[in-house]
């Protein structure tokens, strides 16, 4: 009989990883160029109520608004869809610092809240609010986050990601913004 008795062993599985080399070549170029932009095209229809479909390089995201506020509840809200940019971007950026830094990630999930006002019903005849008190008044971020790192290097990633987000930044700080009728 044989008393041989194997240890368990701890078998972790790794986010499907992006290609390092890429990553450091856009770097570089951003380095080399740091004013370098570029621009996000989105066309959005309106299908009816509240529903519309947003045409993004040749992919549809569509939105709608709940029963409780007179749309369908088809589809995410306009705000949970920007809640919803804010968690792809900082979950890219984050995967990008992971793979700069060499760092195996293995989970990452972001739960991410939205306190939004909407007291002025869109302008259609509510609250007089100004625009500082109308939208997101605060929003909250919590990830979930496992690596090949201490929970100390992955809090910097994450930390550093947030400071380098597009989206966060866009969210943070003021921005300039134009709206009028097509020619």
């Amino acid at each position: 009989m044989s008393t041989d008795t194997q240890a368990p062993q701890t078998i972790t599985t790794t986010l499907r990883p992006i290609d390092r080399e890429g990553l450091l070549g856009f770097a570089e170029k951003g380095r080399n160029n740091p004013g370098m932009r570029g621009t996000n095209k989105v066309h959005t229809v309106t299908e009816g109520q509240y529903r519309t479909i947003s045409h993004v390089n040749g992919h549809e995201v569509v939105v709608d608004e709940p029963l409780h506020l007179f749309g369908q509840d088809t589809a995410p809200a306009p705000g949970e869809i920007v809640l919803s940019g804010l968690g792809g971007c900082l979950a890219v950026g984050i995967t990008a610092v992971a793979t700069w830094k060499q760092v195996k990630l293995s989970k990452l999930e972001l739960f991410l809240e939205g306190d939004i006002g909407n007291s002025a019903a869109w302008g259609a005849g509510g609250a007089e609010n100004p625009p500082p008190e109308m939208g997101f008044q605060a929003i909250r971020v919590k990830v979930l986050i496992e690596g090949d790192a201490s929970r100390e290097e992955l809090d910097q990633i994450v930390q550093h990601a947030n400071f380098y987000s597009p989206v966060a930044n866009t969210m943070r700080n003021p921005v300039d913004f134009a709206i009028s009728l097509t020619d």
